[in-house]
């Protein structure tokens, strides 16, 4: 490949935007088919079987190349970091996802944007204006409209999201600062065996200790034994298996031809899906305040990107 042509491809703008709507419009899918999943299967079961589909799947597409350097990571232990960061992610927001709505879900995991912001600085010395923290604080004051705190209305299982949102930034932060070279299908392997390795883990552990029927009842989603699987539960496996591949590459894809600011700021549209599943779908349309944390959210977070 050319400069040239290489130029062209790192500014793409157009495919930049169009794959990362792509890539988080199958986001929320996975997460809506989680949470119709939910009922019947087990996050665990999930986490091992979508796993062994998808990691033969990314080594496959590393073939008509024979480029298997595109498998192996350059830095095990920060990859591993990252990989694990990115299950403790998704594991809070598929604890949250069977008891709560799709679109609360969402708008509390993209608080993540703040946070990079605020340990960016922390943790790897970037610089943090004055306009980074008025967005932080924007974004911050959407998240208690939204959760509302010392009212009724809240509950703590909102936290688990804004806890993912967290995590997420912490992985962020660490592939900015150490995994910049890594090859996206070795980091996408590297995550797929992390949550593999977790489901396997939690699954002999619940063996082990054999939750009563009423102990299991009481959180089914992350307490319940593995189920025999019939046509369907292979399909919602198969499902899942591909969109964690798709969602892989496309994100992959688009911050590579594009800049990360303008990725970024259309990433935001991960909460127009989550709203729109969870109406056609769920029938969770969000109420007033979560529509007013949600756009608040979203304000902070593109200032953040913008600033």
């Amino acid at each position: 490949m050319t400069v040239t042509q290489t130029n062209i491809r790192q500014n793409n703008v157009t495919l930049g935007v169009v794959t990362i709507v792509a890539a988080v419009f199958l986001m929320s899918l996975q997460d809506a088919i989680v949470k119709y999943a939910s009922t019947g299967l087990p996050l665990w079961q999930i986490y091992v079987l979508r796993s062994l589909i998808a990691i033969p799947v990314l080594i496959v597409l590393a073939v008509p190349r024979r480029n298997w350097d595109r498998l192996r990571p350059g830095s095990v232990p920060w990859v591993a970091l990252r990989s694990f960061l990115l299950v403790a992610m998704y594991l809070c927001i598929y604890a949250a996802v069977p008891l709560l709505s799709l679109s609360v879900v969402a708008a509390a995991f993209y608080t993540g944007p703040l946070f990079i912001a605020v340990l960016s600085s922390v943790l790897i010395g970037e610089r943090v204006g004055r306009g980074r923290w008025l967005a932080v604080a924007v974004g911050f004051a959407g998240v208690l409209i939204m959760l509302r705190p010392g009212t009724e209305s809240f509950s703590t299982l909102a936290l688990l999201p804004v806890l993912s949102g967290l995590f997420y930034a912490l992985a962020a932060i660490t592939t900015r600062a150490k995994c910049s070279q890594e090859p996206p299908l070795a980091l996408a392997v590297a995550l797929n065996i992390a949550l593999l390795l977790t489901g396997a883990i939690a699954s002999a552990s619940i063996a082990l200790w054999d939750p009563s029927p009423v102990e299991a009842s009481a959180y089914p989603f992350l307490l319940s034994p593995w189920i025999a699987m019939g046509s369907f539960e292979w399909g919602v496996v198969g499902a899942l298996a591909v969109l964690i591949v798709g969602i892989g590459v496309g994100l992959a894809i688009a911050y590579q031809v594009a800049s990360p600011v303008t990725v970024a700021a259309f990433d935001y549209s991960y909460l127009v899906f989550a709203v729109m599943w969870s109406l056609l779908l769920f029938a969770e349309p969000p109420d007033g305040a979560t529509i007013a944390g949600m756009v608040l959210i979203a304000g902070g977070g593109l200032l953040v990107l913008r600033s």
